[in-house]
């Protein structure tokens, strides 16, 4: 899909754009005890937090260990492109929930019960681990379907409409190339 760098960097916002709205209301929903209207009004003050950290750790760490990891298990060469897509989309999840599930971790455990909740400080610092380990069992199955089945799927939509890739065949052609290294 994306074949220059400013085109891979508008992918990546287009995904954080749709994504982090999703996990701000999920990972409210379930600190809150349920999804409901005050989820909502009193997500949006976290929306550009996650989201500035969400693009930053998904162009520098996500999408290019993603990529690896996925061609690690995956031959491009012999695999149709929406098996290398797949790969790539379940390595991108394997990579970005536990790293977005960490800072979900410091900013509803820490931020919000220590700085607004008036939490003692050292129980945080104790049971950061384990608030973190479940954040990531909580949001990873969210993550993988809603990424396999509704976040990328817009995402493909919304590029190529910006974009307007008149010849799909030839583009995905070209980015198994990319992908393995062939010019």
């Amino acid at each position: 899909m994306p074949q220059t760098k400013f085109q891979k960097l508008m992918f990546a916002l287009i995904t954080v754009i749709i994504t982090v709205p999703c996990f701000v209301f999920y990972c409210s929903s379930y600190e809150a005890g349920g999804f409901n209207v005050e989820v909502i009004k009193n997500s949006w003050i976290f929306i550009p937090i996650e989201f500035v950290l969400a693009y930053l750790c998904e162009i520098f760490i996500g999408s290019p260990l993603s990529v690896k990891l996925a061609l690690k298990a995956i031959d491009p060469k012999k695999n149709d492109h929406m098996i290398v897509e797949t790969a790539i989309i379940c390595a991108t999840v394997g990579i970005m929930c536990p790293l977005m599930s960490f800072w979900a971790t410091i900013i509803y455990n820490g931020i919000i019960a220590v700085g607004m909740g008036g939490a003692p400080l050292n129980e945080f610092l104790i049971n950061f681990i384990p608030y973190w380990l479940q954040k990531v069992v909580l949001n990873f199955p969210f993550a993988l379907l809603s990424q396999l089945f509704f976040i990328q799927p817009l995402t493909r939509t919304i590029f190529r409409a910006i974009f307007n890739n008149k010849n799909e065949k030839q583009v995905e052609v070209s980015t198994e190339k990319e992908l393995v290294g062939v010019k």
